[in-house]
């Protein structure tokens, strides 16, 4: 499996806000299923089931049998690991930031 491939995946997945507020809710609540987190979304438990599943494919989330429905569960090491990704590519960012802005200084000091 192409790990680039499965980061794109993994960051898709988080980059969407309803995806994100049903992580919250998951954490917060301790699981839930489709019908529980679409009481708290503005989104029909229809699409709820569809953003599981997209949780569920980048391991975000895992499902066990509840009746009729699936629990989902957050996949703490596999969140841990997402978070990390993210940590990492904004301190990149802020360093690339910060050379940009030594350079227009200089850049601005030269020319005063």
């Amino acid at each position: 499996m192409n790990i680039t491939v499965v980061d794109d995946e993994l960051w898709s997945a988080v980059g969407d806000p309803i995806r994100r507020q049903m992580l919250d809710l998951l954490l917060a609540e301790n699981g839930g299923t489709a019908t529980t987190l679409s009481e708290h979304l503005p989104v029909t438990r229809q699409a709820v089931a569809k953003h599981l599943g997209v949780l569920d494919r980048v391991g975000l989330v895992h499902a066990t049998p509840s009746g009729r429905e699936r629990r989902y569960e957050v996949d703490e090491a596999q969140l841990s690991r997402a978070v990390a990704q993210l940590s990492s590519v904004g301190a990149a960012w802020d360093a690339r930031l910060h050379r940009i802005k030594r350079i227009a200084e200089a850049i601005q000091r030269g020319q005063g």
